[in-house]
């Protein structure tokens, strides 16, 4: 098998699991879905903490931004940390087949991990998850060492801090006035719409105690959904046998599904909150059940299973990508489109993800049609190799 993490690169060996590969693409996509409305709020992810609906937006435009965000929110984010985990499980499962140390050398693709977030997040996007990711995998690689009945022990009691921690912060903010509603947005020019490239780097990291909060605040939610996306593999989500195992996942996905809508577009603040961080991760066990399902039953050599399962091979350099393009789209240092079209925010931002998302398939189809790895895929596959003997001849990006 290969599919041995989730957004870095793969060794070879055996053979992929293409299911696995779809569900990754999903998520990559399904990420883009909630993050163009960050790039496209005149503030960014500063305006998206304050007032999520701009007030050029209108009403009823305000109304159908909020139900398509909350197609997206928080869902694909937590799909995506599944799938990380079920990437770990593989690793763990392959080093205790080789007989080889654990993690050994895993902390140092971790440790790589790390510096592409940095990279993500100083020049690209603040909202990075790959930063949390590389520290949240370390900490469970060790984790994976314990018995299958302590982890799942970890699994309840992570999800029960996490559902405790949030639960209290909704509270304090349904009930207090000053903080259920819209904050003001900050006062003169916003840096996305007047920074250049480099300016709106310093920017981030002027602002990180502030756009690093997220990783802080769901720290327990990452760890109980690593350990259970490395449950879930384990248990055989993804194999012929997981049948009974998906239904249950879809069937929890859908009793989520009209709450996580509800408060998405009806709950306010509070709401939204309670929507990505307690509902959502329930909302993607289902997606994952239901994606692989329909992968089991119709394969993946159709052309929408075909396009996701090229997207999961390069997830890293397309992730990397579509917010890059994001940013260019934008961003004053690009065309500037989130302050020029304000009043037009919801129609432009649903354009510019159906460009994005096309232009990040078709880079994935159209690299993968020469090479085996995306370019950064590449370049942190050589990273993970430093110290180690490879063979001589082997083909560059293969």
């Amino acid at each position: 098998m290969t599919n041995t993490s989730v957004l870095p690169p793969s060794p070879p060996t055996s053979r992929r699991i293409a299911a696995l590969d779809v569900v990754r693409g999903l998520a990559i996509l399904g990420t883009l879905g909630t993050n163009i409305w960050v790039f496209s709020h005149p503030w960014g992810l500063l305006g998206m903490l304050s007032a999520p609906v701009t007030p050029e937006t209108g009403p009823a435009a305000g109304t159908i931004q909020l139900t398509l965000m909350a197609l997206t929110q928080g869902k694909f984010l937590a799909l995506l940390t599944l799938m990380f985990g079920a990437g770990l499980a593989i690793q763990h499962a392959t080093a205790r087949r080789r007989e080889q140390r654990w993690p050994g050398r895993y902390l140092w693709r971790a440790t790589l991990l790390l510096i592409d977030g940095a990279v993500n997040y100083v020049l690209i996007a603040e909202f990075d998850v790959l930063m949390g990711y590389a520290v949240t995998g370390a900490i469970v690689a060790w984790l994976l060492l314990t018995r299958p009945r302590a982890q799942r022990t970890m699994i309840a009691v992570f999800g029960a801090l996490h559902v405790l921690l949030i639960s209290a912060i909704v509270a304090f903010i349904a009930t207090t006035p000053a903080a259920s509603g819209d904050l003001p947005l900050p006062a003169g020019s916003s840096p996305y719409a007047t920074e250049s490239f480099l300016g709106l780097a310093v920017f981030r990291l002027d602002n990180m105690g502030v756009f690093r909060a997220e990783p802080v605040l769901i720290g327990f939610l990452t760890l109980a959904m690593f350990l259970a996306g490395a449950h879930l593999f384990q248990a055989g989500v993804f194999g012929e046998t997981g049948g009974r195992l998906r239904r249950r996942l879809m069937i929890i996905g859908a009793c989520a599904l009209p709450v996580d809508l509800l408060l998405g577009i009806a709950g306010g603040t509070a709401g939204l909150l309670a929507e990505r961080y307690l509902a959502a991760p329930l909302v993607a066990l289902g997606i994952l059940g239901a994606t692989v399902e329909l992968c089991r039953r119709f394969g993946t050599d159709g052309w929408i299973a075909s396009r996701l399962r090229e997207l999961g091979k390069v997830a890293l350099s397309a992730y990397l990508l579509q917010n890059l393009l994001g940013g260019a789209i934008f961003y004053g240092w690009g065309f500037g489109l989130a302050e020029l079209t304000a009043p037009w925010r919801v129609p432009v931002t649903v354009a510019a993800f159906v460009v994005i998302a096309a232009l990040v398939t078709g880079f994935a189809h159209l690299w993968l049609r020469r090479f085996a790895l995306g370019p950064v895929e590449w370049l942190w596959k050589r990273g993970a190799e430093l110290g180690t003997k490879q063979p001589e001849g082997r083909p560059s990006l293969r």
